[in-house]
C-alpha cells in the first residue's frame, strides 16, 4: 500500500512537471531526417553529369518539384514517392515557378537561356520561351500575377505573362541575381550576389525601386526569404558565411549577423511558427526563430548531408525538403579554375525530408 502511494505521488509529480515545461515554452523536438528517397540518373547528358538545384513545394496539390539535371522530378509531398516527371531536350534546369490562376508552370533551362512552360495538372510541356543567358531562379508574383526569371550572367530579370507564355519585359538589375522573394503586395526583393546588394523591384512598374547593401554583416547574398507580416528579409551570404535580418522598407540591417555553413543556397520562412531555415552545401541546416521584428534567435544547427543546399518548405506539415547526391574529390586546380569544387556522382541524386 505504501509503495502504491509513492507510485501515485511520482505519477502526479511527473504530470505536473510535464505541464510546467509545456507552459514554460520548453523547446519541442528538433528537426531530424524523416525519409530519404533515391532516384536514378537524369536522361540525356544528365546520365553522365549530375546537377540539381531548386526545390519547390506546391502544398495545396501535395506535390514537390525537384530540379535534377535535364528533368524535373515530381514527388508526393506526403510520401516522397515519385508521381511524375517533366523532361525534354534540355541542357540544365534550375528552378520551377507555378502560376495557379493560369494552370501553368515554368522551368528555367539556364544553359540554353530558355524558359519551359508546362501544364500543372498534366505535367505536359506546352512551349519553350526564349529567355536570357543563365536563366536561374524563377518565381510567381501574386500581386502582378506575372512570372519573374532571374538571369545570373545576363544580370537581368525576364518577366513573363503566365497566361500567354510570352515575354513582357527584361529588367536590367545591375548585378548577378540569385534567389528572390515576393512580399505579395507589389515588391520583389532579389539578391545581387556580385554587388552584395538587395534589389527592390516594383512589380507594377517593372523597375528597380531601390538597392540595399548587405555589408558589412554579410556579402555575396545568395539565399533570401521573408516574413511578410513584420516586413523582415532574411538573407544568407557566402562571403562571409553569415545570415542577416533586414528591414524590407528601409534596407536597414537589424541586429547581428549569424555565422552559418559554407555556400548557403536556400532560405525558407514558416509564418505559422516564425521559424527560419537556411540550408548550406556544407551539410548544415540552420534553424532560427523570429522572436520579434527586432530579434532573431538561433534554435539549432542540424547536420544533414554534404551538398544539401537547396530546400523547400511545406507550410502544411512544416517539413523541409532538401536534395543532394554523393560527391567525388575535387579535380586538380587550374589557371582557369584555381578553386575547384567536389564533383557530384551521376545517378546518386536523392531527396531528404526533415521534420519535427
Amino acid at each position: 500500500m505504501k509503495n502504491s502511494r509513492y507510485a501515485r505521488l511520482a505519477l502526479v509529480c511527473s504530470i505536473v512537471l510535464s505541464a510546467a515545461c509545456t507552459f514554460a515554452g520548453a523547446p519541442a523536438e528538433g528537426y531530424h531526417l524523416i525519409k530519404k528517397v533515391s532516384f536514378g540518373a537524369a536522361p540525356g547528358v544528365g546520365a553522365t553529369r549530375e546537377y540539381f538545384d531548386y526545390v519547390v513545394v506546391d502544398s495545396m496539390a501535395r506535390r514537390v518539384y525537384l530540379s535534377h539535371g535535364t528533368e524535373i522530378i515530381v514527388v508526393n509531398a506526403d510520401t516522397g514517392e515519385k508521381v511524375g516527371e517533366i523532361a525534354g531536350d534540355w541542357k540544365r534546369v534550375h528552378g520551377v515557378a507555378l502560376a495557379p490562376a493560369s494552370g501553368h508552370g515554368f522551368i528555367t533551362d539556364g544553359d540554353a537561356g530558355n524558359i519551359v512552360m508546362f501544364d500543372i495538372k498534366t505535367l505536359k510541356v506546352l512551349k519553350t520561351i526564349k529567355g536570357e543567358e543563365d536563366a536561374d531562379w524563377i518565381m510567381y508574383d501574386p500581386a502582378s500575377k506575372l512570372i519573374f526569371a532571374f538571369n545570373g550572367d545576363s544580370k537581368s530579370s525576364t518577366v513573363i505573362d503566365p497566361v500567354k507564355g510570352e515575354v513582357v519585359k527584361s529588367i536590367p538589375l545591375g548585378g548577378a541575381p540569385e534567389q528572390a522573394v515576393s512580399d505579395g503586395a507589389g515588391m520583389i526583393y532579389d539578391n545581387l550576389a556580385s554587388t552584395s546588394e538587395i534589389a527592390a523591384i516594383d512589380t507594377k512598374t517593372l523597375t528597380v525601386k531601390a538597392r540595399y547593401s548587405v555589408a558589412p554583416g554579410s556579402g555575396q547574398p545568395t539565399s533570401i526569404t521573408m516574413d511578410r507580416k513584420t516586413r523582415r528579409l532574411f538573407i544568407g551570404g557566402r562571403k562571409p558565411t553569415t545570415l542577416v535580418m533586414m528591414d524590407a522598407d528601409t534596407g536597414k540591417i537589424i541586429g547581428d549577423a549569424f555565422p552559418i555553413g559554407d555556400r548557403v543556397d536556400a532560405n525558407t520562412f514558416d509564418a505559422a511558427t516564425n521559424t527560419l531555415a537556411a540550408a548550406t552545401r556544407a551539410g548544415t541546416l540552420h534553424i532560427f526563430h523570429e522572436d520579434s521584428p527586432d530579434k532573431l534567435t538561433v534554435v539549432e544547427t542540424v547536420k544533414t548531408e554534404f551538398g544539401a543546399k537547396t530546400m523547400g518548405l511545406d507550410p502544411k506539415t512544416h517539413n523541409l525538403y532538401l536534395t543532394t547526391s554523393d560527391f567525388g574529390p575535387a579535380p586538380a586546380p587550374t589557371e582557369k579554375q584555381p578553386n575547384p569544387q567536389p564533383v557530384a556522382t551521376p545517378g546518386t541524386f536523392r531527396l531528404l525530408i526533415y521534420g519535427k
